[in-house]
């Protein structure tokens, strides 16, 4: 691993979390597969050799529990959900370079190997512990086949972790009044001996580790908290049949029983290991080892964020422990809203990824749409309206207008590219440009910035074409106008290749080019486009406003229906999609004039911050707001990095009551947007101390 920009001399490996083999694929699944894929093609452009791997989580207990629903063995089920995601991810031009699943002999064995060297190193150790168990279905009860309270939190929450609430990973016997899932009757704790990593190993490690980490910036800031306060040691085994044996001395399971198998989270990652070694030994094309022991490698993850802490303090200690390499970037993607509300697959307020292909658009269109509809760590709000805008506004009228016309004029007039015209000084400077803040972009895992780069130079040919009008030249005067827009079209098909790996392979033809779209690097922009080529076809249709309304009603009436069904069977629990905040209604209650008056908002100017020892989310802030310096306590401490927070313009209410949190006096309050909690800031200097109006 290096810190060099890339391209580097070593190979990436980029990977995406496995998905629970439990169920059907939409779009929130699908926008880190397509970002991690995305972000693979990129680096290539950039001339850096790079892999994609990932694979099927096949164990664990929602998997357990979805089998018995279905009255079926968990292998059965499992491998029947794999196969539908190895061949619904192609349609997506999703193209893994290898993709296996974790029940494979390889990861078997393999995790076999990394929890014998975390033996061999001194890092398990084996205690006793509280585990919940059903005396009415005489079994234990490990992680989903139990629920109750979050002993941080207070909110409902499942055996392994808080989803609802703190969103704590939770060890067994921590939530309280434990129920099982299996008879609903409430559960009771017995003792049993467990495996433990003993995190506390690889805390200075980890330390190091969240300071050299790239990627995103909730990636590097929200395990600070666990990294930095008491590592509490991690549970490796669970009380059931379905998993991975733990690897006793001659092969049996630990303790000589039969059903302790290992904790789901610990073979999981251990498949992004598995997936390169059997690519590496299929293809020859490098050394797995090289870059998993040695740190010959880029090693690149590509993550939802709610997995951020297995990330970046479980699995960097699994490696460390075992003798393997860090990686070098976790990137976490933010959820998918559908309409401004939470994604939510027992409501069906979902948009399947199946669902979409019926529909008869093209993969592409939504690749583009996930991968540049906003930042990488921020939510993506999916709506039929916003994806037809952006189709329509910057696929059709941008990118899909200016080639057809510039290729169009071109074969017609020219039978391609004019050949005794020279390229413009303007144009290949706006190229160059744009080579530079693509690469640029890719160097800080913006692919938002380097979709809309390839986008913003389409518009630049639009514009360029309008300017010069060569249909009022003569054929003299116009070649080269038309030099200039085929060289633009070359260099946006290359650009834009990463998300729409299909309608540039396209129209990398149309411009009479060898090969296809995904050989070409970021140096090809500038290559002299090929002599000869054909009349151009029209690349993007617009997504008129008819369809979009009865695209919306048809989501509208699934959703009705999926409500309806829900009521006539009691059940009105979302399920684990339920991940992101819904939009909050509109206040009905309107207040007056005088009363916001009341309110005494002024612009502040952060001196400091610190995490308050003790709290999970809360951060006490010095904050200059030009009378004075005000402490006010913020719940920010895992989704801001304190150390860069000072100089930070803020909005704080001045006459907020004072109050005591955790024991620190707080007195204001600091607005924020969202449960990322967006400082809401000024768009131009205002002093500390300049009221709000």
């Amino acid at each position: 691993m290096t810190d060099e920009d890339y391209p580097t001399d070593d190979p990436a490996v980029v990977t995406a979390g496995l998905p629970y083999a439990n169920g059907d694929l939409h779009v929130g699944h699908l926008r880190s597969y397509v970002n991690a894929d995305a972000l693979t093609r990129g680096l290539r452009k950039l001339g850096q050799h790079a892999i994609y791997v990932s694979g099927s989580d096949m164990h664990g207990t929602p998997i357990a529990v979805n089998a018995a629903e279905e009255g079926v063995d968990p292998e059965e089920f499992a491998l029947r959900h794999h196969e539908q995601y190895e061949a619904t991810f192609p349609k997506f031009n999703v193209d893994f370079d290898q993709y296996g699943h974790t029940h494979e002999e390889t990861n078997t064995e393999l995790t076999k190997e990394f929890v014998r060297a975390w033996e061999a190193n001194d890092h398990v150790h084996e205690k006793e512990i509280d585990v919940a168990y059903d005396p009415d279905a005489d079994q234990w009860l490990p992680d989903r086949y139990v629920e109750g309270t979050c002993p941080y939190c207070g909110e409902h929450a499942r055996g392994d972790e808080c989803d609802e609430g703190c969103q704590r990973h939770l060890e067994p016997g921590e939530i309280e009044d434990p129920v099982s899932t299996l008879t609903g009757n409430p559960a009771e704790y017995r003792r049993r001996e467990h495996k433990f990593l003993r995190l506390s190993d690889f805390q200075d490690h980890l330390k190091g580790f969240i300071e050299r980490l790239e990627g995103t910036s909730n990636a590097q800031n929200q395990p600070r908290e666990w990294i930095e306060g008491e590592l509490q040691d991690l549970c490796i085994t669970r009380d059931m049949d379905w998993g991975i044996d733990y690897p006793g001395e001659s092969g049996e399971a630990a303790n000589g029983s039969e059903d302790l198998v290992l904790y789901v989270w610990v073979d999981a990652p251990i498949e992004y290991v598995s997936t390169t070694k059997q690519y590496s030994e299929r293809t020859g094309d490098l050394d797995w080892e090289s870059v998993w022991k040695d740190g010959d490698g880029e090693i690149i993850h590509v993550i939802g964020r709610d997995i951020i802490q297995h990330h970046t303090v479980y699995w960097p200690s699994m490696l460390e422990g075992a003798d393997y390499t860090e990686p070098r970037a976790v990137c976490a993607t933010g959820f998918v809203n559908i309409d401004g509300k939470g994604l939510s697959t027992s409501k069906n307020r979902a948009i399947w990824a199946e669902e979409y292909l019926d529909e008869g658009f093209h993969p592409d269109l939504l690749r583009y749409y996930l991968a540049t509809a906003s930042g990488f760590e921020r939510d993506v709000n999916f709506s039929w309206d916003q994806f037809a805008q952006r189709v329509n506004t910057e696929l059709a009228d941008a990118v899909g207008n200016f080639a057809y016309r510039a290729l169009l004029f071109a074969n017609r007039n020219f039978g391609g590219t004019p050949q005794d015209a020279e390229l413009s000084d303007e144009v290949e400077t706006e190229i160059a440009q744009a080579m530079d803040d693509y690469e640029d972009a890719l160097n800080d895992y913006d692919l938002r910035t380097a979709g809309e780069r390839a986008v913003a130079l389409a518009r630049f040919g639009n514009e360029y074409i309008q300017r010069n009008e060569p249909w009022k030249l003569d054929d003299e005067a116009a070649a080269p106008v038309i030099r200039d827009c085929v060289q633009l079209v070359k260099a946006v098909a290359v650009l834009l290749q990463p998300f729409l790996p299909e309608k540039t392979d396209d129209l990398w033809s149309q411009i009479g080019e060898d090969g296809n779209a995904a050989d070409a690097t970021v140096a090809d922009c500038l290559q002299a486009p090929a002599a000869e080529f054909g009349e151009p076809e029209e690349l993007f249709e617009k997504v008129e406003d008819e369809r979009v309304a009865e695209l919306d009603e048809k989501l509208e009436a699934k959703i009705e229906a999926a409500s309806s069904e829900a009521d006539d069977d009691g059940d009105v629990t979302d399920d684990e999609d339920d991940a992101s905040t819904e939009l909050e209604p509109l206040a009905d209650d309107r207040i007056s004039f005088e009363d916001f008056q009341d309110l005494d908002l002024r612009v502040g100017e952060v001196v400091s911050a610190e995490g308050i020892e003790g709290a999970d989310d809360l951060a006490r802030l010095e904050v200059d707001i030009g009378h004075e310096v005000r402490q006010v306590v913020a719940g920010i401490k895992q989704l801001h990095d304190l150390d860069a927070l000072p100089g930070t313009k803020v909005v704080v209410v001045a006459n907020m009551e004072q109050s005591e949190l955790f024991g620190v006096e707080s007195n204001g309050m600091v607005l924020a947007a969202g449960d990322d909690a967006d400082l809401l800031t000024t768009h131009e200097d205002s002093e500390p101390g300049t009221k709000v109006l």
